[in-house]
């Protein structure tokens, strides 16, 4: 499955394709909409993508947030 169509909510823990310089490889997933922001999970970093620039670095999704109800669906601004 490409990743351009995975759903991304808030406290997903994703997989980059490249090792973060501390050498974690795995990020959870803060914010979701035009950009990501995501922290590393070996040092706490937090850094911010565009989504484009997210969605061809990711590999996947390694675990799913519990009660997360935002997800990453373009167009979609939530209960009006």
């Amino acid at each position: 499955m490409s990743a351009k169509h995975l759903l991304f909510h808030l406290g997903d823990i994703v997989q980059m394709r490249k090792p973060h310089p501390c050498g974690s490889s795995t990020w959870e997933v803060l914010r979701v909409g035009a950009d990501f922001r995501i922290r590393c999970q070996g040092c706490g970093r937090v850094v911010m993508l565009p989504r484009p620039r997210f969605e061809k670095d990711v590999r996947g999704i390694m675990s799913t947030s519990a009660g997360g109800d935002s997800h990453a669906e373009p167009g979609d601004r939530g209960p009006a």
